[in-house]
């Protein structure tokens, strides 16, 4: 059985930049296994993620909304949504690029710009340029300017779903000028259902292929320097569980984990690589996480605090993570860091494979817990 293409009417939106508002579609991938995945237009929003566990159950693994409304009132949350121009954090909301100084927005208290400004690439409404059982593509051009950055840039983002429960995410980008491009997704998952909550992070293990993490300061802005993960509770190479590991960042200033952690040795790939294991035991679900970039951001959700998501469930603190594959944050300001800068000629392209499976063996399917 090949792969399937669903469209429908998701909703209605206004355009950020016409200010009209525009219809907004849905577009669901369905593989043989049962397992489906859905992206919206606004923001090119990975919305859900519904596949089986060992016992046939399916379940929604992916935190979302079911309407345009929610995907709005809780924008800060930056919940499925495409990060860009720039992921992460900007220093000062700014950098210096061949002597000339850039100066782009600051949405954080006016102090630092977080994942592309005040209208990120969450925030508009893509393109949709390709829609069959080969994926969905979508594509926006961002214009000279936008949020302080130079340059006219066309990006496309292709969503692309197989048998083997693979859901393939390749990011393009070029520019007519010199500019910055760091793109990635803020996709929260938990493997015991979207709306488990805290107890259902808890029973996750997670694994990193990673020595080192970028070492930042009281407002999350990387220092420059890479820390070693030994003998430190970022020390994610073999399994840990989660319920034990956040207990350790109670008398942390940040409760719980939101760095990004070195990954492929720090630098970009030819292809991809799998850089993160992250295992439900009771449900035998895992999500392996494959990249050729340098830097993958793991967070908790140590900020949502009582959101109402799809069918009225309730988000909550720790009840969820994020995998943001990217190059470190603040690269611009780090020279010494794998460079976000994009020239005319050149190519931006980032790959990242979600891989779902169910391990059904004694180490996955024994319920953990005590």
């Amino acid at each position: 059985m090949s792969i399937t293409l669903e469209e429908e009417i998701f909703g209605l939106a206004v355009n950020p930049f016409t200010k009209s508002p525009e219809m907004v579609r849905r577009y669901t991938l369905k593989n043989s296994k049962g397992m489906t995945v859905s992206v919206i237009q606004l923001g090119a929003i990975i919305q859900s993620v519904c596949l089986p566990d060992a016992y046939k159950k399916v379940d929604d693994v992916c935190l979302g909304f079911d309407d345009i409304a929610s995907y709005l009132a809780n924008k800060g949350a930056y919940i499925g949504g495409t990060l860009g121009r720039v992921a992460n954090r900007v220093a000062n909301g700014e950098y210096t690029f061949n002597d000339t100084k850039v100066s782009v927005t600051k949405n954080i208290q006016d102090k630092f710009q977080l994942h592309g400004g005040f209208i990120g690439f969450d925030s508009v409404i893509w393109e949709v340029v390709q829609k069959s059982a080969e994926g969905v593509i979508f594509r926006h051009v961002s214009p000279h300017g936008h949020e302080g950055y130079p340059g006219k840039l066309t990006c496309l983002i292709t969503y692309q779903l197989d048998n083997e429960n693979r859901l393939w995410v390749r990011y393009e980008a070029t520019t007519d000028r010199s500019t910055m491009v760091n793109l990635s997704s803020h996709a929260y998952f938990n493997l015991a259902g979207h709306g488990s909550g805290a107890k259902g992070l808890s029973e996750h293990t997670v694994e990193i292929a990673s020595d080192q993490i970028v070492d930042t300061d009281e407002l999350q802005i990387p220092t420059g320097k890479l820390v070693d993960v030994k003998d430190t509770v970022f020390d994610l190479r073999l399994p840990v569980l989660m319920r034990d590991r956040l207990m350790q960042f109670e008398n942390r200033q940040i409760k719980g984990y939101d760095n990004c952690f070195v990954v492929n040795g720090g630098r970009v790939q030819k292809s991809v690589a799998k850089v993160a294991k992250i295992v439900h035991p009771p449900s035998c679900r895992v999500l392996e996480v494959w990249t050729d970039q340098p830097g993958m951001q793991f967070y908790t959700a140590n900020n949502l605090t009582s959101i109402v998501g799809k069918n009225c469930t309730k988000y909550e603190k720790h009840g969820s993570f994020c995998v943001e594959t990217e190059k470190f944050p603040d690269a611009m300001n780090h020279p010494e860091f794998p460079s976000i800068s994009l020239e005319p000629n050149e190519k931006y392209r980032h790959d990242v494979l979600y891989w779902f499976k169910v391990e059904e063996s004694w180490k996955c399917c024994c319920n953990n817990d005590p």
